[in-house]
């Protein structure tokens, strides 16, 4: 691992937190063609691509696409480009920015409107990540040679095939967006953020093992 990483201090305090032994086996299981796909990539020297889809591409999606982008960097696994799409476009959950600045991330908006674009920085020297909601085959997302990660199980049982995608992936979550308006809903966001990241960590950091 990159010991002399240059991700922001208060994300650093988060990943350390991550308990990767509390993943169960299946999970792990079900994990593992993401990292096969991540480490082939990297044997081979070719640019890994990940496209995360959901159905709104609002939510699970973009926590995946930024977590992912962040924990490649951390890892030091190079020529990692994450990306997010959805069956439709609607926009990036306010909730999922909050959270991930709760987190430590820096998010700049962009744009206004119905479909805002935020920039969503985890170190200071490194490209940002660009977050609005686009459908999956969006022109910002890439035609072809991607994994096609399945956050939702509506996506992944609505869109029997990806074009383009060399592999896809279904590695689901629960959706937060049943307790918005609730009490406990930025405790759920919260949670999820932390399941996806969990998950992930151990994704990258199988990579080089």
């Amino acid at each position: 691992m990159n010991t002399k990483t240059t991700i922001f201090g208060p994300i650093e305090d988060t990943i350390a937190t991550l308990a990767i032994g509390d993943i169960p086996a299946g999970r792990k299981e079900t994990l593992q063609p993401l990292i096969d796909f991540i480490r082939h990539k990297a044997g081979t020297g070719e640019a890994i691509r990940i496209n995360f889809i959901c159905t709104h591409n609002s939510r699970r999606s973009h926590l995946s696409q930024v977590w992912a982008q962040t924990l490649a960097h951390y890892f030091n696994i190079r020529n990692v480009y994450c990306y997010s799409g959805g069956t439709e476009a609607t926009a990036l959950y306010p909730m999922v920015a909050e959270i991930l600045e709760a987190t430590g991330f820096k998010i700049e908006r962009l744009s206004q409107g119905s479909n805002p674009v935020y920039a969503i920085k985890y170190a200071d020297n490194e490209h940002p990540v660009i977050g609005f909601s686009k459908k999956l085959d969006d022109d910002f997302n890439p035609a072809s040679g991607f994994a096609a990660v399945m956050t939702c199980s509506q996506a992944d049982g609505g869109c029997p095939f990806i074009a383009g995608a060399e592999k896809r992936v279904p590695v689901t979550f629960e959706d937060p967006k049943v307790y918005d308006g609730t009490p406990q809903q930025k405790e759920k966001y919260r949670e999820r953020n932390l399941q996806i990241a969990t998950e992930l960590f151990y994704v990258f950091s199988e990579i080089n093992n």
